[in-house]
């Protein structure tokens, strides 16, 4: 039952990635523009951040999908959901609404925070889950 659960939970999180990676990679200017819209970063890592991320996020859901490297692709996967579900929710706090931009940078996609909140939280819970998985079958 081990095996073909990590499968699932190492396609469905490799998808996510490599499909919300596609999007930022074509289009890195709005994509920066979104990071921006965050308001938690310094305006110098804007444009470094929007570049780098999501090839970062490519290549981690390529390795999820290949198996490769699965415990640092799937601890890392916990951060960056960890990060991505945290700053939304710091900016419904602070009564921000912003476009998560992820899986699309599109200006015409409306933002609806409390939505991606939720659905983040799922993916953070795909992802811890991933991350058991993985480190249950080293230690056991």
């Amino acid at each position: 039952m081990k095996r073909p659960l990590l499968l699932c939970l190492r396609l469905a999180t490799g998808t996510i990635f490599i499909a919300a990676s596609i999007d930022k990679i074509i289009h890195p200017a709005a994509f920066a523009q979104i990071v921006y819209n965050y308001q938690v970063l310094p305006n110098g890592m804007i444009n470094p951040i929007a570049i780098v991320l999501p090839w970062i996020e490519l290549a981690m859901g390529v390795l999820l999908l290949a198996g490769i490297w699965l415990p640092g692709a799937a601890l890392l996967s916990v951060c960056l959901f960890l990060t991505f579900f945290g700053t939304l929710v710091f900016n419904l706090a602070r009564g921000l609404n912003v476009h998560c931009g992820c899986f699309t940078t599109s200006p015409a996609d409306s933002p609806q925070t409390t939505w991606y909140v939720i659905r983040d939280s799922l993916f953070l819970i795909l992802g811890i889950s991933l991350c058991y998985q993985v480190f249950r079958r080293r230690n056991g």
